[in-house]
């Protein structure tokens, strides 16, 4: 009650006041007082809101941190990185290589099959190293395998696809007729595992002709890739 007729009196005497174009004195002095307490409010809660935002991130932040340290596995931390790794798989190892191709070295290309299926598909690779005879010449100052020996190593893959009895192909009757859309995406260097996939992808045994299709990759990135046309027979 005192506070609403205190009101209605600080009314009253503005509106008289206002209407001979003068400010009461009592009011002047008590609108600043008010003002100030308004403004200590405003601050406050201001700070609060702050406050409580910052406190929200170091929580958010305590949580995340938290979180990621649970994900980790104590297991795989102490495992040297020479162990995490696994080798590739051996469908056919060298020996075997030999005993389908007549590629002899220098110019056998094919180091392992990891996946074979005959008469549709395989997968080998070519250790690429320091020591193969090409690099001395490409290039000295720069080792890089020759692109046509990349062909090549892909169509050494091919023979051993079609140089099955499921398909009827002959290693003294097997020969490379041709190739299409070849394209060199990256460079390959010393130290680096060419992996190889050649599928066939059309045959006509009355011609003894095989279409396939070949990628290479090193890093799981494609380096090599085209299309082949065989001659068997």
């Amino acid at each position: 009650m005192a506070t609403s007729a205190f009101a209605n009196s600080l009314l009253s005497s503005s509106s008289t006041s206002l209407s001979h174009g003068v400010m009461p004195s009592t009011n002047n002095a008590l609108l600043p007082s008010r003002i100030s307490v308004f403004a200590s409010q405003n601050l406050l809660y201001s700070s609060h809101l702050k406050l409580k935002k910052k406190n929200m991130t170091s929580s958010t932040s305590l949580t995340t941190f938290c979180s990621l340290d649970s994900a980790k596995d104590p297991k795989e931390e102490q495992t040297p990185i020479e162990l995490k790794y696994p080798a590739y798989p051996t469908v056919m190892d060298i020996n075997q290589i030999r005993d389908i191709l007549p590629h002899r070295f220098p110019f056998l290309l094919v180091d392992r099959v990891i996946e074979h299926n005959p008469g549709v598909s395989a997968v080998a690779i070519k250790n690429v190293t320091i020591n193969d005879n090409f690099f001395p010449g490409h290039f000295p100052e720069r080792p890089i395998m020759p692109g046509v020996l990349m062909v090549e190593a892909m169509a050494q893959v091919g023979g051993l696809v079609m140089l099955q009895p499921e398909v009827g192909g002959s290693r003294e009757n097997f020969f490379f007729a041709g190739i299409d859309k070849v394209r060199f995406r990256k460079p390959v260097i010393a130290g680096d595992t060419l992996v190889m996939r050649m599928t066939l992808t059309k045959l006509q045994k009355r011609f003894g002709i095989a279409k396939m299709e070949g990628k290479a990759y090193v890093g799981g990135e494609v380096v090599c890739e085209g299309e082949f046309l065989m001659a068997t027979g």
